[in-house]
């Protein structure tokens, strides 16, 4: 095992033990978010190796950028005078991104509980706030009912805990299957909120704003807001950073499987963990996760259709390609990267690369995007948004999905030109 997924296998296992407690919800009072920036291959090292020592939750992580690179670690508050320490004898540099944690927490979502919406409005979505499973799902139902020659929604199964695994296919076309699709989804990791509001903003956009009556145009459009409904209610109202499914697995104190490590294309490599703990768990086997293997087959069902895939995470501001498993490279990366960079030109407000996924950030096996691919989707990528930190202040949605959104019609426009 290498020193990367040793280091994931750790994952702050106070934190994991914690939030897998169904007492109370998880405080981070006193948590800080640091940055620190190595200089050199020695330095990246020591980074690493105090990272492995003190089970250290990373946020962002380059495995093979070590000059330069920023590595954001949450620090529990009875190591900071510790690392501090260590961190200052070895000369290496660190600023203080989030000073307490918890505080963030609280700040981030201020309308969650709010009496704003009249109790005779059809459903309760907005973009100046993040919503609970029920206000996503009643919006998704209330298109569907409004748009019916529009909107279908889809159940492809249910969740490890019973809740409905929905997606919706957004479509204008007199014969089903015939056009070129694009999928989008979001809430792989649950503590990930900005994806499910960027999917539903798509979905918005695409449904009721007649000026982008243009994108359903010869297109179909499959989009998932939440994949892990499970991680994400709990995410909500038991531990704000909660990432992974709520399935029961071989260790009693360990819940959940990273659902982005457990899909069938190179399952069980590089990036991902044989321990329950991890929050990089690949699961017991391929396709443990129900969430997954429905995904997984309602998708195969349309690979024919589905010409371009995008997965929304959180966070970095990066267009991923694959391969993420290893350092390689599909046939039409090329492709996929003018693509790419075209829909990056569109981005006003945040700048994001664009580039293969192990190039960007690290090695991921057993990955949806990559399984995508695998599968024969043309073009393939992974989002990470906007910022750098999983705790997004509700008053930066509306900048992040407005600024997002143009580079859909560059995806658009290329995806109406190919044949199913």
């Amino acid at each position: 095992m290498s020193v990367l997924f040793s280091l994931f296998a750790l994952g702050c296992l106070l934190l994991v033990n914690q939030a897998a407690s169904d007492d109370k919800a998880v405080s981070y009072s006193g948590y800080q978010v640091w940055t620190i920036t190595t200089r050199s291959n020695e330095e990246h090292q020591f980074v690493l190796n105090l990272r492995q020592s003190y089970g250290l939750d990373v946020w962002q992580w380059h495995e093979f950028q070590p000059t330069d690179a920023a590595t954001d670690v949450l620090i529990p508050p009875h190591l900071i005078s510790e690392l501090q320490l260590k961190l200052n004898e070895a000369n290496i540099s660190y600023v203080v991104k989030i000073t307490d944690l918890q505080s963030a927490i609280n700040d981030e979502n201020p309308n969650a509980n709010s009496n704003l919406f009249e109790t005779k409005a059809a459903h309760k979505m907005d973009w100046t706030s993040y919503h609970r499973l029920d206000d996503i799902y009643g919006y998704l139902n209330y298109l569907a009912a409004t748009y019916p020659n529009l909107v279908e929604l889809i159940n492809i199964g249910t969740s490890y805990e019973n809740r409905t695994l929905y997606l919706v296919r957004i479509s204008n076309a007199t014969a089903p299957d015939t056009q070129p699709a694009v999928w989008i989804d979001g809430g792989f990791h649950a503590r990930e909120w900005i994806s499910p509001a960027l999917a539903t903003y798509i979905i918005q956009q695409i449904v009721e704003e007649p000026a982008n009556a243009k994108l359903l145009n010869n297109i179909d459009w499959y989009i998932m807001p939440v994949v892990n409904p499970d991680g994400y209610e709990y995410s909500h109202v038991k531990s704000r950073l909660w990432r992974k499914t709520r399935s029961k697995t071989s260790s009693a104190r360990c819940i959940g499987v990273d659902p982005n490590r457990n899909f069938d294309f190179k399952w069980g490599g590089a990036g991902s963990s044989s321990n329950p703990c991890s929050e990089v768990f690949k699961g017991s086997k391929a396709y443990s996760e129900v969430e997954t293997l429905a995904y997984s087959k309602f998708i195969t069902s349309k690979s024919n259709q589905i010409k371009l895939y995008l997965s929304l995470h959180s966070c970095g501001q990066k267009l991923l390609i694959p391969w993420g498993y290893n350092r390689e490279y599909p046939s039409n990366f090329d492709d996929m990267m003018t693509l790419g960079k075209c829909a990056a030109f569109k981005f006003k407000l945040f700048k994001y690369g664009v580039g293969n996924k192990v190039d960007l950030l690290y090695r991921a096996a057993g990955n949806a995007a990559d399984w995508a691919k695998s599968i024969g989707i043309e073009y393939v990528y992974t989002v990470e948004l906007p910022t750098t930190s999983f705790i997004v202040p509700a008053y930066n949605i509306l900048p992040i999905v407005q600024d997002f959104f143009p580079a859909i019609d560059v995806f658009a426009t290329k995806i109406a030109t190919l044949k199913v």
